[in-house]
């Protein structure tokens, strides 16, 4: 099959990518470094020429970069959607598959409610859309402590989720973009969607704790308690029925795709060794050798937006 890939270089994208060539498909990336641009429109009805399904993909949020306001998210997804709807339909996309979030239809405000009226204008489109709500990623913990980084400290939000490696996430949005019934005679997607999941419920704030000494960085992580109590009140958790896999957090730690945050490396100097293939060395050996000071006392309010 050839089929399209937004934010073909992010968090989840790449993996996509990947597994889609892995699975011998003829794969189109659709993201800036490629020339295309799904907010303006810039180069997409060119890269979707004889794509036969899109895998969506992009957050609007880069590695490295400040977080998006609600505001800036609502344009990005609402312009992403439209055009991708607009220009895929033109051009005879027959499908499109979602990445969305576990417990984004309970959130009223902020970067929840952009990305759930996201997932809303991608099922009400001319193409048929599938859609895939994942729990929060593995991936998403070092983004934390990237956002939350002052000075040598690094507040994170305690909440309630069952984190998943973006690279698990991946997988499953390729089986629903091949699934052959589908391809075969494709249908917008009703609720209840498919979930999935990691195997362990964890809480952000020790997961940065774990993932700071593991690489040896010389940061405290300060833990905050959102304002919304959604975050802590179970309503992110996957549900009985989501497909639940692996690997756990403490495994993913261990692997090589476990890079430090980048703003933690630009502060603090500290890094693990990356190699030619932009993988990271996490031995010992190649850890910054000074010693960060763990969880501080839980006693921060913050106004919370996902």
């Amino acid at each position: 099959m050839r089929i399209a890939v937004t934010g073909a270089t992010g968090r989840v994208g790449r993996h996509v990518v990947a597994l889609l060539a892995d699975d011998g498909h003829d794969v189109v990336r659709l993201s800036r470094t490629h020339g295309v641009n799904v907010v303006t429109g810039v180069g997409l009805a060119q890269a979707l020429a004889r794509v036969e399904c899109v895998i969506d993909a992009a957050s609007g949020s880069a590695a490295g970069q400040a977080r998006p306001t609600p505001d800036a998210a609502l344009e990005f997804f609402a312009a992403a959607a439209d055009n991708l709807h607009r220009i895929g339909h033109a051009v005879e996309v027959q499908r499109m598959v979602e990445v969305s979030v576990i417990g984004v239809d309970q959130f009223t405000s902020g970067h929840g409610a952009a990305k759930y009226a996201h997932e809303q204008r991608m099922l009400n489109g001319p193409v048929p859309v599938r859609v895939l709500r994942a729990a929060q990623f593995h991936e998403f913990v070092p983004q934390l402590i990237d956002w939350g980084i002052d000075g040598g400290i690094a507040r994170v939000p305690t909440m309630r989720i069952h984190s998943v490696a973006a690279r698990s996430v991946a997988r499953g949005l390729v089986d629903l973009a091949t699934d052959p019934e589908w391809a075969a005679r494709p249908t917008r997607a009703e609720p209840p969607f498919p979930e999935i999941a990691g195997p362990d419920e964890g809480d952000p704030v020790e997961m940065a704790t774990r993932f700071v000494t593991h690489h040896r960085l010389p940061l405290r992580i300060h833990a905050v308690t959102p304002d919304d109590p959604i975050y802590t009140d179970g309503r992110l958790l996957a549900g009985p029925h989501a497909a639940r896999t692996g690997p756990t957090f403490e495994k993913w730690l261990n692997s090589a795709t476990a890079a430090p945050p980048v703003r933690a490396v630009d502060t603090t100097g500290c890094s693990s060794a990356a190699d030619s293939s932009g993988r990271h060395d996490t031995s010992p050996a190649n850890r910054c050798p000074q010693r960060p000071v763990t969880c501080a006392q839980r006693n921060s309010r913050v106004v919370l937006d996902r």
